[in-house]
């Protein structure tokens, strides 16, 4: 295995399909010849020519329609939205006609696209540019909605979706662009829908999204030292939601602690709790936590931004509040 970043890593995914399958282009804010506004899509613009990779209008409607439209006539386009709190200005090319249009027409088309939009607070951005919008699409059935934590998931997944018949939202955490992982050597696909058992444990089950993954493990050495053997999941994404295994997991531990970026009211948390309470209400042996950011905006201060981020004592206290 090496080491590479997470966005080198999405640069690879881009760069591996596109030579693959000569239907897949990429196109959005910035993506050409800059290189992206993080720099996840340098070298790809010289490598495949403005054919393949090319700049569209600060537009979200058009670039979402326009992957729409292209993927109903057999190309795969990726295409890239410079931030995802911006995903409600095409609100109805994603949620509807991306989404639907499969079911619209009868089966007669599929609509195979990737959405890639940075999410996450990371460097002050404030309310506007700081937000992770993925619990907006928990009820978008016919699209997947995927959420790496680390590199080797994100080319894994980001594969995985270009080769799908589905419409895929991808959303990249930006404090994590820059986060070294280890890498597979040769072709790695990661399954859509399937859960990671990040680490093993037998006391509590913590289910954690995208970038407090990281801060879950840390906080589970800590509680190891108290005597709390804690078992982390890592469901990749919001849709499909990889329900089975966390049943199995809260089946084997008795507790359950939710942990994720979002705000708690609409966050994914709060769907998994519903259907764990629905399903598996007998093994609890204590009442179910999340760990989520305060329900309110982002500030444009970093000093604020960080006050506002859960960390790993949130996650330590969570634990232990199941524990009654």
């Amino acid at each position: 295995m090496r080491e590479i970043t997470m966005a080198q890593a999405i640069n690879e995914a881009l760069d591996e399909e596109m030579a693959r399958d000569e239907h897949v282009f990429l196109f959005g804010e910035d993506v050409a010849g800059f290189g992206g506004v993080f720099g996840v899509t340098k070298g790809l613009h010289d490598k495949f020519g403005k054919k393949r990779v090319f700049d569209s209008p600060l537009s979200e409607t058009l670039i979402a329609g326009a992957a729409v439209g292209a993927a109903m006539t057999g190309t795969r386009p990726v295409a890239e939205l410079q931030y995802s709190d911006f995903v409600g200005i095409a609100m109805d090319e994603v949620y509807n006609k991306a989404a639907k249009w499969r079911y619209m027409h009868g089966g007669k088309l599929s609509v195979p696209m990737v959405i890639r939009a940075p999410e996450g607070a990371k460097g002050g951005g404030g309310a506007e540019h700081s937000q992770s919008p993925g619990g907006l699409f928990q009820s978008a059935f016919g699209m997947y909605v995927l959420m790496p934590s680390n590199p080797a998931d994100a080319k894994g997944l980001l594969k995985s979706a270009i080769r799908d018949e589905n419409p895929v939202l991808f959303l990249e955490h930006k404090a994590l662009y820059n986060r070294r992982g280890p890498m597979p050597d040769g072709e790695h696909l990661v399954p859509i829908g399937r859960a990671a058992t990040v680490r093993s444990g037998s006391d509590v089950t913590v289910v954690a999204w995208g970038s407090l993954v990281g801060r879950a493990v840390a906080a589970s050495e800590q509680l190891a030292g108290d005597g709390i053997d804690v078992e982390i999941i890592d469901p990749r994404g919001i849709r499909p939601l990889d329900l089975d295994t966390i049943l199995a997991s809260v089946e084997r531990t008795g507790r359950l602690v939710l942990v994720h970026e979002a705000p708690g009211p609409g966050g994914p948390g709060a769907e998994v709790a519903a259907v764990v309470a629905e399903r598996a209400i007998d093994v609890l042996e204590g009442p179910i936590a999340r760990v989520t950011t305060p329900d309110t905006y982002f500030p444009q201060s970093v000093h604020l931004e960080r006050m506002m981020l859960p960390t790993n004592d949130d996650i330590v206290a969570a634990v232990h509040s199941t524990f009654v």
